[in-house]
């Protein structure tokens, strides 16, 4: 038994993912890689969320579309013109490349920062997914006040499924974006279906003559739910930008855009933005109100589209939550360096799967992603002032790594003083980080002139 399992581990061991060092040439993916994993990524479980806490906040019809059409758009930019060719010039994960700029002390406690909120997010696709799962075996989703779980039945479920997206994540890069070419042309048919199956219900006839009023006065009609304020244009355009602030302005997919041939390949990032958040968001929001305005994805997907919505609703949070864990146990591998990455991916696993038995963490995924985004994004525009504008002002690169230190504590000052700063800003949170963001680039060019002198 014990040869069996060290047979296994030999085997584990082999799927290298170039953790520690740049992507070789002959590893680089085509674009279709990148749109199916995109594609597969963003037509997620936390979908029937996002989409569904939109027509809870009171947004109206013309808000919403408008909001989401802007707000896709400049986060197609942002990988496109931000993440992507940082990528493709250093071929690094974030991780190993902000260890040369803030040094290996530093970087330990950002990754592990990184890996925690990236574990809560991947948590809280498995709940959403749980909700469907669910039931079938008569378990009852937790409410909107929920923290803690409801039931052994919950925590039992989530488990399971938590289980299940750990594995596939563990296997690494290429075989994510196949799953995720396979299965998000199909979990998109799901939630168009179930869209189109319950609009009758709201009111809306055959040829959609009225759908622009059903949508202005039954679903997205700008009265919110009790206890929740109500959303406008703004709230959207930012939500939509930022709903993936970690990844592309805080430079989280390099880890994914190593693998690109071409920086050009961060548009292929449209794939997931519009039919991920914006047409999946807008599908959402006639299924929530076709259940009168009931927080429950389980119960929305199945109304909609029974055995196969519940099946999409799976899949969708398996497609999102695994390239969500193999991000998360790329944080962690600088932590645990004598580590396989397979092994890291598990432990990631693992903390992940406890969390998702704690429902606020989808029913309170809003402001999560508003924080989650907000606390690393200091981090992605120092790495940012350092790659591009540090060689402009004939300043010093990868001070760090040429000086042997541990700790950049310039680096650490610039991230903890924008996050007080942002977190005192007397506006609302979806648009303290692009504020946040300009205070953290410009005061860390600041202070590195400063020294030059």
């Amino acid at each position: 038994m014990a040869g069996r399992l060290a047979s296994i581990a030999s085997q584990m061991d082999r799927l290298y993912e170039f953790d520690r060092e740049p992507v070789s040439p002959d590893k680089l993916q085509s674009g279709g890689k990148f749109a199916g994993l995109f594609a597969g990524e963003h037509v997620a479980a936390t979908e029937f969320v996002i989409g569904a806490f939109f027509v809870l906040h009171g947004v109206t019809a013309k808000d919403l579309f408008v909001g989401l059409l802007i707000g896709n758009l400049l986060a197609v930019l942002s990988w496109t013109f931000i993440c992507a060719p940082i990528a493709i010039r250093t071929r690094l994960t974030l991780y190993w490349y902000l260890r040369r700029i803030a040094g290996p002390g530093l970087t330990i406690i950002y990754n592990l920062a990184n890996a925690i909120l990236y574990c809560i997010l991947a948590g809280a696709m498995i709940a959403v997914s749980a909700t469907a799962v669910g039931l079938g075996f008569r378990i009852k989703t937790p409410a909107l006040n929920a923290v803690f779980p409801s039931s052994i039945g919950w925590v039992l479920l989530t488990i399971v499924i938590g289980a299940l997206f750990t594995t596939l994540a563990i296997l690494g890069f290429e075989k994510l974006s196949r799953f995720a070419e396979v299965c998000s042309p199909w979990i998109f048919i799901v939630f168009i279906a179930g869209a189109l199956a319950v609009l009758p219900r709201l009111g809306v006839r055959t040829d959609f003559g009225n759908f622009w009023e059903i949508a202005s006065t039954k679903i997205w009609n700008g009265i919110p739910v009790a206890g929740q304020d109500r959303f406008s244009l703004w709230h959207i355009v930012f939500f939509a930008w930022f709903c993936n602030l970690a990844m592309h302005i805080g430079l989280s997919d390099l880890a994914i855009f190593r693998y690109a041939k071409k920086w050009t390949y961060g548009l292929y990032t449209a794939f997931g933005m519009y039919p991920g958040h914006m047409l999946a968001w807008i599908c959402s929001g006639v299924m929530v109100a076709a259940v009168g305005r009931e927080m429950n994805p389980g119960l929305m997907a199945y109304e909609s589209a029974g055995l196969a919505g519940v099946a999409g609703l799976l899949l969708a949070g398996w497609t999102t939550a695994n390239p969500t864990l193999y991000r998360a146990g790329l944080a962690l591998q600088t932590i645990t360096p004598n580590w396989p990455r397979w092994k890291v991916t598990l432990a990631a696993g693992v903390i992940t799967t406890v969390l998702s038995c704690f429902p606020v963490f989808f029913v309170k995924l809003l402001d999560y992603v508003a924080i989650y985004g907000l606390v690393l994004m200091p981090i992605g525009a120092i790495v940012f002032a350092e790659h591009w504008l540090f060689p402009r002002l004939s300043l010093e690169q990868y001070s760090a790594e040429k000086r042997g230190w541990t700790f950049n504590w310039m680096v650490l000052g610039v991230w903890a003083g924008t996050l007080v700063i942002c977190f005192l800003m007397p506006i609302h949170l979806y648009f303290r980080w692009l504020p946040g963001y300009f205070i953290a680039l410009i005061s860390y060019i600041l202070l590195s002139l400063g020294r030059k002198r």
